[in-house]
């Protein structure tokens, strides 16, 4: 796939060198040309301009990425005047970075197909880590809806999932197991699976559920 990466912050540095690294073509922008040498380890292609020029931007071929990210900051006026351009280029998926509700908002009317506020999520992950023992991971999916990594509870050492009956009893669905010994992911595992004190579940439910199963006691 070919994406472009909009500002070369700590989050989009990061993602660019993820991306590239996993074979992708990219494409990354920025105004400091510091941060542009730097990133040519790590992109396809690295260009220095101000990306709140439309012709600058057509030029380069966005228009053609399958992605554009723009993940510029502190100020909101360059993503601003950046996601609209991108949009009247017709770019076909553009996320953006937002600094706050309100920015997001915006974004959002000017053509941003997806909004994301990085440090926000990262601390509601965080959180939902820390506050309960038996949190390994956290992703959300929908308001109270999540799919998060789990420690089983002790109760439910030694059993089948068939016997646990997770489902009717917490409206929680098992969708895999993370086993370490041997180390291997089990997708959908059967009524049969027996559940180890070295297994990893990953359940999928609203998150007050999710919580009533981690505390469960028998």
């Amino acid at each position: 796939m070919k994406f472009a990466i909009i500002g070369l912050g700590s989050f989009g540095s990061y993602l660019a060198r993820t991306l590239y690294e996993k074979g992708h073509e990219v494409l990354v922008i920025d105004k400091d040309k510091d941060k542009v040498e730097e990133a040519r380890d790590f992109s396809t292609q690295a260009v220095w301009m101000d990306s709140a020029d439309k012709d600058g931007l057509q030029a380069l071929g966005v228009q053609d990425m399958d992605v554009v990210v723009v993940s510029l900051g502190p100020e909101m006026e360059p993503s601003i005047l950046t996601v609209l351009y991108l949009h009247e280029l017709g770019v076909k998926r553009i996320l953006a970075k937002a600094l706050s509700a309100d920015h997001g908002k915006i974004l959002e009317a000017i053509g941003a197909t997806e909004v994301i506020y990085p440090e926000r999520d990262m601390a509601i992950r965080l959180a939902q880590r820390l506050s309960s023992r038996n949190v390994l991971e956290y992703l959300p999916l929908a308001e109270n809806i999540s799919i998060q990594e789990i420690v089983p509870p002790e109760a439910f050492i030694g059993k089948k999932l068939r016997d646990l009956d997770l489902t009717n009893r917490f409206r929680v669905q098992v969708i895999a197991v993370r086993q370490l010994v041997p180390e291997r992911l089990i997708f959908v595992p059967g009524a049969d699976f027996v559940i180890k004190d070295s297994d990893i579940m990953v359940v999928m439910g609203e998150e007050e559920n999710i919580a009533e199963l981690c505390s469960c006691k028998k």
